[in-house]
């Protein structure tokens, strides 16, 4: 089967949201990008993520946008994955969610801004893109632009986009996201949260790149 390795693991993934409670029933979506062949392998819609066979899972082309292999319909949000495929070459990994928090904040069609380091998973905030209807060009566009620069984007009165070098990264980025959506609602709720710099935040964002690597610097204590 064409790609079956990753099929494999946009089902294990898809599996992990529902139980991380990342996502509800058939809702959001999950892709990957295979560079060698110019490929994306994208979940199908409206099918239970726990009932989805690798033969679901469906293949398009890149560039093109055309169906190359699967048996099921693909996810309506298809060009707003391809469009970060077929211009950004440091993500090959996308999950779309609606996790509680940032479809909150999303609603609002507030920016996240940095009220924890964490937030740097994503970026130094994490924009919200402007509102346009699921599944159209328009908001893969609007996705796109938001996301400049970011490995995250709220998307208005939707949910959140994240992406990666591989779904185990756009699987943590989505976490630490809907995370500190969850920390900014609640800091809101009792008061005003004190909001990191933006040199800060772009000392976490270098750090974050060699997170969970060894390194030999060390500082003196």
């Amino acid at each position: 089967m064409l790609l079956q390795e990753l099929r494999e693991e946009i089902i294990a993934y898809g599996k992990k949201a529902v139980e991380y409670h990342l996502t509800k029933g058939t809702g959001g979506n999950l892709s990957v990008c295979d560079r060698e062949s110019g490929l994306m392998a994208i979940t199908p819609s409206g099918i239970d993520y726990f009932e989805i066979t690798p033969e679901q899972i469906v293949l398009i082309d890149i560039q093109t946008g055309k169906i190359v292999d699967g048996t099921a319909v693909p996810s309506s949000e298809c060009d707003m994955h391809r469009i970060f495929y077929k211009y950004r070459t440091d993500i090959n990994a996308m999950i779309h969610t609606h996790t509680t928090f940032a479809a909150t904040i999303s609603c609002l069609r507030w920016n996240l801004p940095a009220v924890h380091y964490l937030v740097a998973f994503g970026g130094t905030d994490i924009r919200c893109a402007d509102y346009a209807t699921y599944g159209t060009v328009a908001l893969a566009k609007n996705a796109y632009k938001a996301m400049e620069g970011r490995k995250a984007v709220l998307l208005a009165n939707h949910g959140l986009l994240a992406g990666g070098a591989n779904l185990a990264e756009a699987f943590s980025v989505t976490e630490e996201i809907e995370f500190c959506c969850e920390l900014y609602y609640r800091t809101k709720g009792i008061g005003e949260p004190v909001i990191l710099p933006q040199d800060e935040m772009e000392r976490m964002v270098e750090r974050f790149k060699n997170y969970g690597k060894r390194t030999e610097e060390h500082e003196e204590i």
